[in-house]
């Protein structure tokens, strides 16, 4: 990638390249008066990712999921987050992987989904961003019990929740995944603002 007007890369090195690279940078930014400030900065890169939240306008149920989460334990909070369901690109179309993953997390096979947006949910220490997706599901789009996948150490709950319920739970603090919050006030937002067909 070339370097910007703005941005000299003077030196860069790995710290750790295991199921991610986290990378030492030094570099000279520009400021906006036009002076160059050395700077030092570690970035961890472990691929980008998409997610989604499917919803049943038969039930006005949300599908979410649970799963431990070990940084969230380190930071001493419940280690059991309820979220919506994600995965990382590998490669793939992020619609492709977002269906797999569905089919793998939720046991939900849905054909039609709509991408919302992309967003860096952690800006200044890692490069990921995330493709949101939403869609619509019924209960007769299940085709396996889903709970992901032994072998990648997945142990995952499907949860079927009122999405009233959803937005308590975020102002209770019971829904604390920032992905999933925003899925939820965005679906919360489309379904209040007037019909546009």
């Amino acid at each position: 990638m070339a370097e910007p007007e703005f941005l000299k890369i003077l030196e860069s090195s790995v710290l750790s390249n295991d199921w991610g690279t986290l990378t030492r940078y030094r570099f000279e930014l520009r400021r906006r008066d036009g002076s160059w400030q050395e700077q030092t900065r570690e970035a961890y890169d472990g691929g980008n990712g998409v997610t989604c939240l499917l919803y049943n306008p038969e039930t006005d149920c949300v599908l979410l999921t649970r799963q431990f989460r070990l940084p969230v334990w380190l930071n001493g909070k419940d280690p059991f987050l309820i979220e919506t369901p994600a995965g990382l690109l590998e490669g793939a179309q992020p619609v492709d992987r977002m269906r797999a993953e569905l089919i793998e997390e939720t046991g939900f096979d849905i054909s039609v989904l709509e991408h919302l947006f992309d967003v860096h949910m952690s800006p200044g220490s890692v490069t990921e961003y995330l493709s949101f997706f939403t869609g619509t599901y019924h209960l007769g789009n299940k085709v396996s019990e889903g709970g992901g996948e032994m072998h990648e150490g997945e142990d995952i709950e499907v949860l079927h929740i009122p999405l009233s319920e959803a937005l308590d739970m975020i102002r209770a603090g019971e829904i604390c995944d920032a992905k999933t919050i925003i899925l939820l006030q965005e679906l919360a937002l489309r379904k209040r603002a007037p019909d546009r067909s």
